[in-house]
């Protein structure tokens, strides 16, 4: 199986499966001397980890990163980082029922096919449980930039939407921390939570949308051509399992416009009177605030009733069991904030890292 590296000068490589005995990866190409602070990499897993609350999966996780190798006296070596995350909690029996069996929108049918095997615990490798390996990359990626700020937050959830732009907003990570749903305003984020309590009671899943906003970045970061900036944000997002959907500036509402009122004039601190080109200008960053919206779809294992077919083109009926989300959003807020800084920290490299960075060699 290709595709599972993702970077060029920051690598990371990942394995394991959701019902293995644990998932980990191998990172390439940090610098030797950082002095990384451990709990802000654990924080981003408990981000992402299940069992918060009850509008996430309950499987019961604690997530305890163990580094293997590359760091010494909690600085970095140079050398490879090697981690592993052990899995305390899976319940493959849950599954027993689908060996034979493909879910609706599952990677089921399109595995098999390719590869002649699947691991029908919890998915395998094609489960999102793949993403704790990538939250363990990107919060390393994010203390090497630190200096730039990613914030996401839950824009919507299937037909209520925040309907404030980010600069109305307080970013900051207490505000965004505070309810279950990491919205953060309150008001929409009290009906959001209503409304995944409501589908989850009647055993379905919904879906939305999850605003990304990267601010202090300087101008320059992005390569022309096919390594554009929001080519690789674009790749990056699409990357994560039940996206659907990226869209980056004005996005597809600039469709609406003329030209003239979708140009983003000059002031003369070389600074834009607007910002729908979303701090991203001929694939290079513009010093601007960037700005994107990933769309995810309604989680596909749903607790209802539904036609399918096995492995031997038999019509079949199937429900789901065991412990799913009924909307991946809030723990999808630390995989886009991660692969957001996987890509960034790429770029920093190529244009000179110690210029854009605040690493402290020591």
């Amino acid at each position: 199986m290709a595709g599972n590296i993702f970077g060029n000068l920051f690598r990371v490589s990942t394995f394991g499966e959701s019902h293995g005995i644990a998932l980990g990866g191998v990172i390439d190409g940090c610098p030797a001397g950082v002095k990384l602070n451990f709990k802000e990499i654990q924080y981003e897993l408990n981000r992402r980890k299940p069992g918060q609350s009850s509008i996430v999966t309950s499987r019961n996780e604690p997530d305890q990163i163990n580094f293997l190798s590359g760091i010494f006296n909690n600085k970095t070596t140079g050398t490879p980082i090697g981690f592993i995350i052990y899995n305390k909690d899976h319940k493959s029996d849950d599954y027993d029922h689908i060996q034979e069996v493909y879910r609706p929108s599952h990677s089921d049918l399109t595995y098999e096919k390719k590869y002649g095997i699947r691991d029908y615990r919890g998915g395998g490798r094609s489960s999102a449980r793949e993403t704790i390996c990538r939250v363990v990359a990107g919060a390393i990626a994010k203390q090497l930039i630190k200096n730039i700020k990613i914030i996401s937050y839950v824009s919507s959830v299937g037909d209520i939407f925040l309907n404030k732009s980010y600069q109305e907003l307080d970013l900051s990570r207490e505000s965004i921390e505070k309810n279950p749903i990491r919205c953060p305003d309150p008001d929409t984020a009290k009906k959001m939570i209503s409304k995944i309590q409501e589908i989850k009671n009647k055993g379905d899943t919904i879906g939305g949308i999850i605003t990304c906003v990267i601010k202090n970045i300087p101008i320059g970061i992005g390569e022309p051509v096919f390594d554009k900036l929001h080519s690789e944000l674009g790749k990056a997002m699409l990357s994560i399992n039940a996206v659907k959907g990226f869209e980056y500036g004005s996005g597809f509402h600039g469709t609406k416009l003329t030209g003239s009122q979708h140009n983003d004039l000059f002031l003369k601190n070389g600074k834009t009177k607007t910002n729908l080109s979303g701090g991203i200008q001929g694939g290079i960053s513009n010093g601007m605030d960037i700005y994107f919206r990933i769309a995810f779809k309604p989680v596909a294992t749903i607790m209802k009733k539904q036609k399918t077919i096995d492995k031997y083109g038999n019509i079949v009926f199937i429900e789901g069991k065991g412990r799913h989300d009924p909307c991946v959003l809030p723990r999808a807020i630390p995989i886009v904030e991660s692969m957001t800084a996987l890509v960034l920290v790429d770029y920093c490299m190529y244009n000179n890292l110690s210029k854009f960075s605040s690493i402290t060699i020591e």
